[in-house]
């Protein structure tokens, strides 16, 4: 859709309506004190006047058709104007300001110097028929010449207030279509958390239900089946959790502190699997919510696997504010290559500028490292 159509076709204010009324105002008083001697000085007037007041009707709506009618009403004014007590400068002068406001778009000022020129010939042949000096000749090119420029400088303003108009509604078109991106942008990021955190704790949870079956059937070990039961509860709410930590990014006011987050985290993990986990922090930084859960969840993700592939083995997180924000989760033993669960992570910390490495510690402790960045 062209902006234009969103626009109404107003090339005149509210002040340009104002104007035009107190510029009738003023013709009509000053024709009242006009006293020709004929009459058919009387109709000439007269009749001008009407089309005058339609020409400034019309200027809006039909500017070419105006700008005929106004035109014709300087012309043969300006032919009178030298009548003894006629008064019909101005008719003149006010029609040649209307002139000068209309906007001719592609035709720029054109119109405007021949409407112009016909006057200024007309003022002459006024002269020579009744009879005028130069100086009247002169000064009546002075007061036209006057008003055209009040009338240019009218339209000036008017057409840079329509640009400004213009640009503010485009203005507002771009910022609702930023508004609608961020928010489908938004929505995807949602989505691909829930689906991370879904698949993650669902598939845990079947694995665990499968066993804790396979134990009653098979075995019946109702002890081993019921460790596994209760395990699944903790996976579920675990699960539960982090798809509410998803959602509550969409609410920065719902998102907690980083260090906090993690010490929650710690000690979930410290009373679900009976293993150490020791957190420091150096420094201190407001993040954004999309960081927070993004390091959050990698977090998550690094003690489910220590927990998985390095059971017993202490688990040391360090979180460091510094140019940016890097968070590492060290445990001792090797963990496994990694899975799905870190490739996601790499993922969703990619989406807010950051980078995830997982493997033995390239120090040769002989740790598994997990570090996460954020620039």
């Amino acid at each position: 859709m062209k902006l234009q159509a969103l626009l109404p076709a107003r090339p005149h204010g509210e002040s340009g309506w104002v104007g035009r009324v107190l510029t009738t105002g003023v013709a009509i008083a000053v024709l009242a004190t006009a006293r020709p001697a004929d009459v058919w000085v009387w109709v000439v007037l007269g009749v001008s006047f009407g089309v005058f007041v339609v020409g400034s009707v019309l200027m809006a709506a039909r500017p070419y058709g105006a700008f005929a009618l106004l035109s014709a009403v300087a012309v043969s004014n300006a032919l009178i104007a030298g009548y003894p007590q006629s008064n019909a400068l101005v008719l003149v002068l006010v029609a040649v300001t209307d002139i000068a406001v209309i906007d001719f778009q592609r035709h720029s000022n054109r119109p405007v110097v021949a409407a112009c020129i016909g006057v200024s010939i007309a003022y002459a042949a006024s002269a020579y028929l009744f009879d005028q000096s130069e100086s009247w000749y002169f000064s009546q090119l002075l007061w036209t010449a006057v008003l055209v420029a009040f009338g240019l400088n009218r339209r000036q303003y008017e057409v840079q207030a329509r640009q400004t108009e213009q640009l503010l509604q485009q203005t507002q078109l771009a910022q609702n279509e930023h508004a609608r991106a961020a928010a489908l942008e938004e929505r995807g990021r949602i989505a691909r958390d829930l689906h991370d955190v879904l698949a993650h704790s669902l598939g845990a949870l079947s694995v665990q239900l499968e066993v804790a079956e396979a134990l009653l059937e098979e075995r019946g070990d109702t002890a081993g089946a019921l460790e596994r039961v209760r395990r699944s509860r903790r996976l579920a709410v675990q699960g539960l959790t982090e798809a509410r930590s998803a959602v509550a990014a969409l609410r920065v006011d719902e998102v907690p502190e980083l260090p906090a987050a993690l010490a929650a985290l710690a000690e979930q993990h410290i009373a679900d699997h009976g293993i150490a986990v020791t957190l420091t922090v150096t420094g201190q930084r407001k993040l954004e919510s999309e960081v927070t859960v993004a390091l959050l969840g990698a977090a998550r993700e690094a003690l489910t696997n220590a927990a998985k592939h390095a059971p017993g083995q202490i688990v040391d997180m360090r979180l460091v504010y510094n140019h940016g924000v890097e968070l590492s989760v060290r445990n001792k033993g090797v963990t496994s290559g990694e899975g799905f669960g870190l490739a996601g992570m790499r993922e969703r910390l990619a989406l807010v500028g950051g980078t995830l490495t997982a493997g033995p510690d390239p120090a040769g402790s002989g740790d598994w490292l997990v570090v996460a960045e954020v620039e």
